[in-house]
């Protein structure tokens, strides 16, 4: 029997054949936004947010239809109401000012076009949507030239076309290879490219969930839950950074974190007792390396017991954190979910007795292993429960604690499964679900209430919250780092996909255990990692137990010279990589980004996986190879200097260069500027006299700007008050004269240099006369084609003639 919503027994590509499909459209009706199609065992509702982004929602009609969303999605009131509608009796096309949607009536399909009528997006030829039991199915069509990216915390290659991704947060210890799947954070976000377009795809369903990008050469990839709706969002492109940036206008972009936190973090699992830290915070300063935090580990804890401290290990962890603040270090305290079953223990009695940890339907409280033995689990899908939590923050703080480090909060239990029984009833404020659809919201809703409650007791302070699980929307609260990784070389090549697909899902403040979590690492290889850790945007050195020491002098003082060197230039780097993060405040476009997304046509890049930019002007090459002082770069179009040469190269080939042991290949765009600082060695350690301005000339004239961002990198004064400055630079080059301009755009907040220094490079000529403000001035140097001169921060206009 062959019609509509029967199960196509024909069909033997993969599984499909096992699904209920759509096929007659019998009914529908375009109500303001939102489209509706009724079928004889389904309904489907077509929502159209804005003129280039659609939500389509299907149910069976054995379950309640609702348009509900996961905690992923950020409140909004988007409606696109000015859809055309034109119907015959094979088709429905329903047009915005920039997609138009044609539906097959008879059997149900979707192809979604472009103003210009370019076919863009379409469901796969033979089925579309379908459901078996509780499982919910899209099947697409799959353009051979695709690329697929995004997907958040995935290894492998930085194209995830051929391979089938799973989405249920999980606690991997096991090594990381390239086909480990899955880890910790799950991002239901796929981007689909062609150098002509692309859109991205967000599966808005918390279940256990998986996307089958053609790993048996199917033509065709597909998603599905295990179960909920079928709920997916469609974000038009046409480029990558459009696409990026209405993901995370859906789901939230990050707050602009403390400018301590993209300092040098360093960590062990575990330093105590109190001693040791102090001994490691005095290393620290009398070596002169920069570092702005010490993470606290499980050990710090009375018998692993969250909120707590060891009295014996840290007889006074309030004059110990006061004493590190003093040197300019923040304390950052690890976290775990699991409250440990102590009839005394505090925090275990007030969950106990307010219904606030997880149960089982019959209503027993449900108990596993973790750290402290026995624990149950905060049901962080009530209101009540999240506020408690919140509520804990307060002590912490008050002992001078800056940041929390939300661990094993998958959330992870030493069972043979891994996790919490999917028999566990959540609450969830009354619409109660199993932990199958909670899971990956677990750590989401952990870390909103770790951070509303830092928020909260941090007063006028922007808090940090660090976590190892989350789901999409996770940015909104919290860094993310990718987990248990080992000191293997492979580690560290495996790190830039992974961090490169986590920025494009959404997730700039992201980076991996530097050196390596596991096992034991060498001077060479952390001092390549550190390297890498250098230009990552979460910055942390960090490793197990077992390991031997991986501190910046661990290795001796061949390795500490050119670990502290990069360490160094991380500070120095501060203002712009905090400038990248403000952009990512506003618009989701991450700090670290494949060249893919600035050289979109260059087919070099788009399986790129062992180079990334940071922002758009500035590559970086690490080594991932021991015993290499060489390495093949790919340089794309345009003009590439060399950092530390100052070497011109023209782009769109691949080079050999040079890679000592103390040397990270880095090159800067022709045509953009740098901003630098002095060295320092934390966050506020000194008012800082002068900014760096490096202006990279190209060949041809070309006239290129740079907006900078500043406020206070503490406090919320900048949201509240508006205390905050940009100003946009810009330079003009021709063979005659060189002009640079500064435009104060808004300028509510002191800056805290006192001049600029300006410095360009590349410039090959000799200038006769310079006039700052219309006034001459002989004070300036030039050498070696650079030309540097000292200007006030208040300055209009430079010019240089030749």
């Amino acid at each position: 029997m062959e019609n509509s919503e029967t199960l196509l027994n024909n069909l033997n590509e993969d599984d499909s054949s096992k699904y209920h499909k759509l096929a007659k459209v019998i009914d529908f009706e375009l109500v303001e936004h939102q489209l509706k199609l009724y079928f004889k065992q389904a309904q489907i509702v077509i929502s159209f947010l804005k003129t280039d982004l659609f939500r389509l929602t299907m149910t069976p009609d054995k379950k309640n239809f609702n348009l509900t969303t996961t905690p992923a999605i950020v409140a909004h009131n988007n409606k696109y109401k000015q859809l055309e509608m034109v119907v015959n009796k094979k088709l429905i096309t329903i047009k915005s000012s920039k997609l138009k949607l044609v539906i097959n009536r008879n059997r149900f399909s979707l192809a979604v076009y472009d103003s210009e009528n370019n076919l863009i997006h379409s469901d796969y030829k033979n089925f579309a949507l379908g459901w078996q039991q509780d499982k919910v199915r899209a099947w697409k069509d799959l353009d051979p030239k695709s690329r697929f990216y995004g997907l958040g915390e995935k290894t492998g290659w930085l194209d995830k076309k051929g391979r089938k991704y799973e989405m249920w947060n999980n606690d991997t210890f096991l090594p990381h290879v390239t086909d480990t799947d899955p880890l910790y954070q799950s991002i239901p976000f796929l981007i689909t490219f062609t150098p002509e377009h692309s859109y991205g795809i967000y599966f808005d369903n918390s279940y256990r969930s998986f996307f089958d990008l053609s790993s048996a050469g199917q033509p065709y990839y597909s998603f599905w839950a295990e179960g909920g709706q079928l709920d997916y969002y469609f974000l038009n492109g046409p480029d990558l950074k459009k696409v990026i940036s209405s993901y995370t206008n859906l789901t939230g972009t990050m707050p602009l974190p403390p400018k301590w936190a993209l300092g040098y973090h360093q960590s062990r699992y575990s330093y105590y007792p109190q001693s040791k830290v102090k001994e490691l915070a005095k290393e620290f300063r009398q070596r002169q390396i920069p570092c702005d935090a010490f993470h606290f580990d499980i050990h710090y804890m009375d018998q692993y017991k969250i909120y707590t401290w060891d009295q014996e290990r840290f007889p006074d962890p309030a004059a110990m954190i006061s004493n590190l603040q003093k040197q300019g270090i923040k304390a950052v305290t690890i976290i775990d979910p699991g409250v440990k079953q102590e009839p005394e223990y505090e925090l275990y009695k007030t969950g106990i007795e307010n219904n606030y940890f997880c149960k089982y339907l019959e209503g027993k409280v449900f108990i596993d292993k973790v750290w402290p033995g026995n624990c149950a689990f905060p049901d962080f899908t009530q209101t009540k429960v999240r506020n408690w939590w919140a509520e804990l923050q307060k002590d912490f703080v008050e002992l001078g604690v800056k940041g929390i480090w939300n661990d094993m909060n998958e959330p992870a239990v030493f069972n043979q499964d891994n996790t919490m029984s999917e028999q566990v009833i959540h609450q969830n404020d009354g619409q109660s679900g199993s932990h199958k659809k909670f899971h990956n919201l677990y750590a989401l809703l952990e870390n909103m209430a770790t951070y509303q409650g830092l928020k909260s007791a941090l007063k006028n302070e922007r808090p940090f919250v660090l976590t190892r699980a989350g789901f999409a929307g996770i940015q909104r609260s919290a860094a993310v780092w990718t987990g248990d990784n080992r000191s293997f070389w492979e580690h560290l090549k495996l790190t830039m996909p992974m961090l490169m697909n986590l920025g494009m899902s959404g997730i700039p403040f992201c980076g991996s255990d530097v050196g390596g979590f596991t096992g034991n690492s060498n001077g060479e290889l952390l001092t390549r990692w550190i390297q890498l850790g250098t230009f990552m945007p979460f910055f942390r050195n960090h490793c197990e137990i077992r390991a031997i020491n991986q501190e910046p002098w661990s290795f001796g003082s061949k390795y500490e010279t050119i670990i502290k060197k990069y360490i160094e230039l991380r500070y120095q780097f501060l203002t712009h990589f905090y400038n990248l993060f403000y952009q990512a405040s506003k618009t989701g476009i991450p700090v670290l980004r494949p060249l893919l997304m600035e050289f979109t046509t260059d087919k070099n890049c788009q399986n790129l996986s062992d180079q990334f930019l940071i922002g758009d002007n500035l590559l970086i090459a690490p080594i991932y190879k021991p015993d290499t002082e060489q390495r093949l770069v790919y340089l794309p179009a345009g003009e590439w200097i060399n950092y530390w040469t100052e070497e011109v190269l023209p782009g769109k080939q691949h080079i050999i260069t040079e890679a000592p042991l103390e040397k990270l290949p880095i090159f800067v765009k022709a045509n953009s500027l740098l901003p630098l600082t002095e060295k320092f060695n934390y966050v506020g350690e000194k008012k800082l006299n002068y900014l760096e301005l490096n202006l990279y000339l190209g060949s041809k004239n070309k006239q290129f700007s740079y907006t900078l961002y500043d406020d206070d990198g503490l406090s919320f004064d900048y949201q509240v008050k508006n205390a905050y400055q940009l100003s946009k630079f810009s330079c003009q080059n021709n063979n005659s004269k060189l002009i640079f301009k500064q435009k104060k755009i808004f300028n509510n907040y002191p800056q805290e240099f006192k001049h600029y220094k300006l410095i360009f490079h590349n410039l090959t000529k000799s200038p006769q006369t310079i006039y700052i403000n219309g006034k001459q001035i002989k004070d300036y140097s030039y050498s070696a084609n650079k030309l540097e001169v000292s200007v006030p921060v208040l300055i209009n206009k430079l010019v240089v003639n030749f």
